[in-house]
């Protein structure tokens, strides 16, 4: 049976979708360096007075691959970028990116640093290249591509998230990422955003499966000195975490990278995505598979704007 969608259901609902016993999201118990994700709840309207305080047992952890994080004592460093960013498939030559540093208006770049399901090879991205760019000044967003949602409709990406396993499953693409963070040099308060691409609106279960996904990856890559991003379509995975963050759950992503192509380089003002909701902490994908030319160089791009979080070096 298709349900209505979780950003648009009541309070009750999304307590059903999410139960503390089974499915909800632990608070978490760390001390985040970062600004902590506001979740009080809305002063009117159907969350209102929604106060949930269940805890779950613990996220089973990977066996012995995830990255040893910072003491708890020691905060994390948090690195910060404001202005045009893009992102391309495949991690673009040096040259170009020589050339565009100076020709372009664009400071930053994604870099799809890890994941299954990746869809371009990534044969220039290495410790090197990285090191590299950013001696040019470059800042780095670095992307995630593993399972995707139950409910997906993308045979480019067939491998998806058991509902039943959701958690865990984060987890386990945490210590990938986490440990791909690390070969490469970006160091402990780096993010990495999770991809989770586009998926139908409508399927309570599959959007349920994705929040807890995504609680698993944040829990996770917390625990190892990193902080959790979470990139999908405003109309999908973005308005199911809006939901859970409006319902009070945590632990959510420290920062979002949400994709409306309407064409306008904002981070606030956006329908559906309060502005006290991940305030400095987000990217927009305003506009997608853009052939720009600067310097000479041709590059296809997707354009962000950026008022959020970017990798830092070890």
């Amino acid at each position: 049976m298709r349900l209505p969608s979780l950003a648009a259901l009541p309070a009750a609902a999304v307590l059903a979708m999410l139960p503390g016993t089974a499915h909800g999201l632990a608070p978490d118990a760390r001390e985040p360096a970062v600004r902590p994700v506001p979740v009080a709840p809305p002063a009117s309207g159907p969350l209102a007075g929604l106060l949930p305080s269940v805890p779950l047992p613990p996220v089973p952890r990977p066996t012995g691959s995830l990255p040893t994080g910072p003491r708890p004592d020691e905060p994390l460093p948090e690195y910060r970028f404001t202005g045009a960013g893009f992102d391309a498939c495949s991690a673009p030559p040096l040259e170009a990116l020589s050339v565009w540093h100076t020709a372009s208006p664009y400071g930053a770049v994604n870099i799809y640093s890890s994941g299954g399901q990746r869809a371009c090879s990534q044969g220039r991205l290495t410790p090197q290249w990285v090191a590299q760019v950013r001696a040019m000044g470059w800042q780095l967003v670095p992307t995630h591509v593993g399972l995707q949602a139950p409910c997906a409709a993308r045979p480019d990406k067939p491998l998806r998230i058991d509902p039943d396993r959701a958690e865990e499953q984060g987890g386990e693409e945490a210590a990938e990422a986490a440990q791909a963070l690390q070969t490469l040099g970006l160091g402990p308060g780096s993010p990495v955003y999770l991809d989770m691409e586009a998926y139908p609106s409508g399927d309570a279960e599959c959007s349920r499966a994705v929040v807890d996904f995504t609680a698993g990856w944040t829990r996770a890559l917390q625990e190892a000195g990193y902080r959790s991003g979470f990139y999908s379509s405003m109309d999908s995975g973005i308005a199911d975490i809006v939901a859970a963050a409006q319902a009070g759950y945590s632990p959510l992503p420290d920062a979002i990278w949400y994709a409306r192509w309407d064409g306008k380089p904002t981070t606030t003002g956006q329908a559906g995505l309060p502005d006290d909701l991940w305030t400095g902490h987000r990217i927009h994908q305003y506009r997608g598979s853009a052939n720009e030319t600067y310097g000479g160089v041709t590059l296809s791009v997707d354009r962000d704007q950026i008022d959020g979080l970017v990798a830092g070096g070890s």
